[in-house]
């Protein structure tokens, strides 16, 4: 459904489409305005711009509602696994018990990297962050596998999908073993998704390795959480360098490295150094004061989102899953959970945190979950990557196949020199 609306410039009258969405805000359709203007908008952040038509992810910030699909992510959350949620994201359906084993049984298989890929690793200093290296290794997925590599080979497509969600667990897990000198886990067939990456990275040949099921489960709602989130900037990146024809390895690492910006996937590690920063419970009035200081720089890191203006709905469910953690893990003398849980109390009462809508989002819980399970915070950021994986490849998809897809090209406000002629450099004042 659509209709009209009207713009005046210099006195001209320009009609342009609104579009509908199911839910949600409708757009007007500016695709033809410089045509009839010959004026560009400007949107910095593109904060007000539908750069895509998509039917993945829903978001409504204010009200605190995410839709995979059309499903509240608390019930995915709480009654499905990341890889039932990943079949839903890539084709729309929550699978049939058939469609799942299958599924399942396809990721599983993919999940072993080529032996060539060990050796690729020792290019890299010791001391090399994850992030790095998961940029470095994903995108030399496409120089190992040319067989799924032709996007408008919609077969080439699913194959090249399934190894990125299947192998990213273990070039994740490669990553962290590589970082702390470890040997490398190969993945293990009978274990499901998630325990087998918790195998990959806390297993030693040593000795046997137990998955524990809670922090299994933990994890996997961790990964549920962080699938999708609509148009974010990684998703967008992804989207982007879709849009110029590159094969899906280059188009994941190009998610992975804007998402590592500390304002993007680096929430969660900087809401941990905030705590540690904090340091003890005593010391949480003061810079709670500071937080409520317009002139102090300091700002508390895990509060707040800047789409959610209401409860982040991934943060609740986090908050159950850290303390399910906790419990499970025994921890009770960590200076640095105190903090957190103590601060988590007063955010929840304070009438500042209420009036500024400051609640704890989904970074404040998972960087607590994770540092409980063992994962140093260089880390947190690669789990990231590892969950939304399977959004951005989703969002490919729907981008290649669309029929209205062009290549992304933004537009500018140009305030530079106007032009002006070449002078050599022996008449230059």
């Amino acid at each position: 459904m659509s209709s009209n609306s009207t713009l005046s410039v210099d006195n001209k009258a320009v009609e342009l489409a609104v579009k509908e969405g199911t839910i949600g805000p409708s757009v007007i359709d500016i695709s033809k305005l410089y045509g009839q203007t010959g004026m560009f908008t400007y949107d910095p952040g593109f904060t007000s711009t539908a750069a895509c038509e998509s039917k993945i992810t829903y978001i409504d910030g204010d009200k605190g509602i995410l839709l995979y699909r059309g499903y509240p992510i608390d019930q995915l959350a709480e009654h499905g696994d990341f890889l039932e949620t990943c079949y839903l994201l890539l084709y729309g359906e929550l699978p049939t018990a058939a469609q799942k084993a299958d599924f399942d049984y396809r990721v599983t298989r993919h999940t072993m990297v080529h032996d060539q890929m060990n050796r690729f690793f020792t290019g890299f200093r010791r001391d090399a962050h994850p992030m790095s290296i998961m940029v470095g290794c994903v995108g030399a997925l496409s120089a190992f596998y040319h067989d799924s590599t032709d996007i408008s080979d919609p077969h080439q497509r699913m194959i090249a999908s399934m190894r990125m969600i299947a192998k990213m667990p273990t070039l994740a897990a490669m990553a962290y073993k590589y970082s702390i000198g470890q040997p490398f886990v190969y993945p293990q067939n009978d274990l499901d998704y998630t325990s087998n990456f918790l195998r990959m990275c806390f297993a030693v040949p040593a000795e046997e390795y137990k998955v524990n099921p809670v922090l299994a489960r933990a994890l996997d709602r961790i990964f549920i959480l962080h699938a999708d989130h609509e148009q974010n900037a990684s998703t967008s990146t992804v989207r982007l360098a879709g849009s110029s024809g590159a094969n899906p390895f280059a188009c994941i690492a190009a998610g992975i490295a804007c998402l590592w910006g500390p304002a993007h996937g680096g929430a969660n590690e900087a809401a941990l150094k905030m705590l540690e920063e904090i340091g003890t419970p005593d010391r949480i009035p003061e810079y709670i004061a500071k937080a409520k200081d317009k002139n102090d720089p300091f700002r508390l890191m895990g509060f707040g989102h800047r789409v959610y203006k209401n409860y982040d709905p991934r943060a609740r469910i986090m908050q159950k899953t850290t303390h399910e953690v906790l419990n499970e893990l025994g921890i009770k003398d960590d200076p640095l959970l105190d903090v957190a849980m103590e601060l988590e109390q007063i955010a929840l009462k304070d009438e500042y945190f209420i009036e500024k809508k400051l609640y704890p989002n989904i970074d404040f819980y998972s960087g607590i979950t994770l540092k409980a399970m063992g994962f140093p915070t260089s880390m947190f950021t690669v789990l990231f990557a590892l969950a939304r994986t399977v959004g951005w490849i989703a969002q490919w998809s729907e981008m290649i196949e669309d029929p209205s897809q062009r290549i992304g090209r933004p537009r500018q406000l140009y305030t530079g020199a106007p032009q002006r002629d070449y002078v050599t450099v022996a008449q230059r004042g």
